[in-house]
């Protein structure tokens, strides 16, 4: 299992409807409104890196809103 934390920016006055939407994507756990230079934050899981990769980029990108995204996989250490 893969697990990873990707950051997103939204347009102005966006982010609350992006998390909503995001958290109902398949794979996502938590989609949070923040503060900072990222509008939301989401916890997400996957059972490849292929498989998150095409999460983000089929299904997170496409949501009406979200202007960029960073994804930052887990490691152990």
């Amino acid at each position: 299992m893969v697990q990873a934390y990707i950051l997103i920016q939204t347009e102005v006055g966006k982010a609350s409807s992006v998390a909503e939407v995001v958290g109902a994507i398949p794979g996502v756990v938590r989609a949070e409104d923040v503060t900072g230079p990222y509008d939301v934050i989401v916890r997400a899981e996957a059972g490849t890196v292929d498989d998150l990769g095409r999460m983000v980029v089929a299904r997170i990108q496409h949501v009406e809103g979200i202007t960029r995204t960073l994804t930052c996989p887990v490691v152990h250490l």
